[in-house]
């Protein structure tokens, strides 16, 4: 691929005063990289490489700014003096390489899930509508607090000019505060808040106002807007229009930045970090309406990862600006690759959801399940290259490929053998269920990876004592992953089915058919889908509290509606206990009590696999040995990159 065929990605344009190299920016997205409230230098680390990977704006994610919604330990925290020095290093960091950053602000309202100490903290919003998702009765906001909420923001922006951030977007979507006093459904205010939609704008375009009144004309200010909540009770699109249309009137903004989904509800939340399930460039179609009723940019993300999906945006003229959040998490390098005709080198994100939704869920720093260095970045800046040695790699799974491709970046000899005839480990078993092909481009790009290190491959061959002695490596990477096994218990007479060979096709089922799924990952869900699609009557039975308990929330609870829509019985807490004949007996795990399925043609079992045995190889090589990901114990593919470019990297 070649510079023009992107020749509009790589456009120049002005938001406002803020003139912006290219047409990619970063959207705003949870780090969990600060460290209560403030910058760090993992922060500032992590958004330093994707500017130095030529990505054209930053907006950082959305900060907290009033003790109403302060939670230092989960959000950056505007509200204080404390964020500006931390803020000008960022800034600045990222500003040595081109590339301008915005800081986002934020009220939650009544979406909290947190704590300050294990109670339950007062929730405030425009009107005591419950919160469907997070179970909160929110308290209405007494007016007094409005207007210190109002000032808030000001104050907050103020301390993000003073800090010498480019410009401020206010985020007035997602079903947050903002949103919950725009949306009728959440506000049913009877005072100069409530009622009409100019009353109900009214928090908005003041603090919109008071915003640009404290940053000045110098500095770009935007709003980041959602006009399809994938609820059943947001706001028509229609009118989310008519109030950008005021609000570019009142003459204050510089751009709108449009997004999906909605805190509020389970729905709207997946659509919110869309997993692989989820069409690409979903929200397009709502920015080319809103850019027909606008005269300012417009700006649009959400499941962008292709340049080529990015380019046709841009082209066919349905946004001004294209946001990648987990394609840069991916390849922070996305940009200069395109700047540099290797657009087919990009190591685009599958939409896992894994290591960047699923770590920021819980608390802990974003990563890429591809790429290990993603919110690492400190600890691997300063990479030191021991000295050459020949390394031999047995597994062409993803641990292998990226132990390998590793060791080549650092200067090794590095073999690669691997037993089975393709590359790619477990992963050729999640591309073949429904829905999830594009989670084979895990193994697309590492192998791409392997070619370009000029790595020797070699495919349908196992290492014996004899050839470990002709080869003769200082170094031996056990990335041998596992084999599957089922679980032992007394079956008589009954189909009892390994779920590899399931979904390798290699087995034939009856009509009825139970899943005993001890794991609770991604497999017993696919396989569920997978038969139903194909007319079997399905039982799910879980060994936990839910299906797919194992596996991200997100990407659980939209397999978890698509099962629904197909008819599978989902049964949660079964423990497989046995079969005999076509009858299946399990176990509640907290009653005790039998449950018995009768006339079952087949059972499918997803069990815990075990790292393979490579007999006494290790006893007989007399180098350094490390074994890596399933080898050592059977997990995802997140831990066999990981430790397989750790190993390398800890030589």
């Amino acid at each position: 691929m070649n510079i023009p065929a992107f020749k509009h990605l790589l456009e120049p344009i002005e938001l406002g005063p803020t003139a912006i190299r290219n047409r990619i920016f970063n959207p705003p997205h949870g780090t969990s990289l600060g460290d209560n409230g403030t910058v760090t230098d993992e922060l500032i680390a992590y958004h330093e490489e994707r500017a130095k990977g030529g990505t054209g704006l930053i907006i950082l994610e959305g900060m907290a700014l009033h003790p109403s919604y302060g939670f230092k330990d989960a959000f950056l925290y505007a509200g204080s003096d404390d964020i500006i020095p931390g803020m000008k290093k960022l800034g600045k960091a990222c500003r040595k390489f081109g590339t301008p950053v915005f800081g986002q602000l934020f009220h939650a309202g009544r979406a909290v899930r947190l704590s300050h100490d294990g109670s339950k903290p007062l929730a405030y919003s425009a009107s005591d509508i419950p919160d469907e998702r997070y179970r909160i009765t929110p308290v209405p906001m007494p007016g007094d607090m409005i207007r210190e909420i109002i000032e808030s923001y000001a104050d907050a922006a103020h301390r993000l000019a003073e800090a010498g951030l480019d410009g401020v977007e206010i985020l007035a979507g997602m079903g947050y505060l903002i949103a919950q006093f725009l949306d009728p459904s959440t506000n049913r205010r009877q005072d100069e808040f409530g009622g009409s939609l100019e009353n109900r704008m009214r928090l908005l375009r003041e603090i919109v106002s008071r915003v640009r009144m404290r940053i000045g004309e110098t500095r770009t200010l935007g709003i980041r807007i959602t006009l399809d909540e994938k609820t059943d009770s947001g706001m028509d699109a229609g009118t989310v229009i008519e109030i950008c249309k005021i609000l570019e009137q009142d003459g204050h903004l510089d751009y709108f930045s449009v997004i999906s989904g909605s805190a509020a509800t389970a729905g709207g939340w997946i659509h919110v970090f869309p997993p692989m399930a989820v069409p690409h460039a979903f929200v397009v179609n709502d920015a080319a309406r809103l850019k027909q009723s606008v005269s300012r940019p417009v700006l649009v993300a959400g499941r962008i990862n292709q340049p080529q999906t990015a380019e046709g945006i841009l082209k066919d003229g349905k946004a001004d600006m294209v946001g990648l959040v987990r394609a840069l998490i991916s390849d922070p390098e996305f940009v200069n690759k395109l700047s540099t005709g290797k657009a087919d080198y990009i190591r685009p994100c599958v939409g896992c959801n894994q290591a960047c939704v699923g770590h920021r869920l819980a608390h802990y720093p974003v990563s890429c399940i591809q790429n290990p260095v993603t919110g690492r970045e400190l600890q691997y800046r300063n990479r030191v290259r021991s000295r050459r040695k020949k390394i031999l790699v047995l597994g062409g799974g993803p641990g292998g490929m990226k132990a390998a491709i590793t060791a080549a970046e650092m200067g090794h000899e590095v073999l690669l053998h691997e037993k089975s005839t393709t590359l790619g480990g477990q992963v050729r078993l999640a591309e073949k269920l429904p829905g999830r092909a594009e989670f084979g481009g895990v193994t697309t790009s590492l192998v791409r990876e392997l070619q370009q290190a000029g790595i020797s491959c070699v495919l349908d061959s196992r290492i014996d004592s004899t050839r470990l002695e002709e080869i003769r490596p200082d170094i031996l990477v056990n990335a041998t992953g596992a084999v599957s096994r089922l679980p032992e218990v007394e079956v008589e007479e009954a189909r009892l089915l390994d779920s590899w060979a399931v979904i390798r096709g290699e087995v034939s089922l009856g009509q009825n058919v139970v899943i005993a799924d001890w794991a609770c990952d991604w497999a017993g869900l696919g396989i569920a889908q997978h038969l139903s699609r194909n007319g079997h009557h399905v039982r799910l039975a879980c060994e936990a509290a839910v299906p797919g308990e194992s596996i991200p929330g997100i990407v659980r609870d939209q397999w978890i509606g698509e099962l629904h829509r197909l008819g599978v019985e989902m049964i949660p807490f079964m423990r497989f206990f046995g079969a005999s004949g076509t009858t299946v007996y399990f176990q509640h795990m907290t009653s005790g009590q039998p449950v018995i399925y009768e006339d079952v043609h087949s059972i499918v079992s997803c069990y815990a696999a075990r790292s393979r045995d490579i007999g006494n190889l290790a006893e007989q090589f007399d180098g350094t040995m490390v074994s890596i990901g399933d080898a050592i114990s059977p997990r995802t593919v997140e831990e066999a990159v990981l430790e397989g470019y750790q190993a390398v990297m800890d030589l």
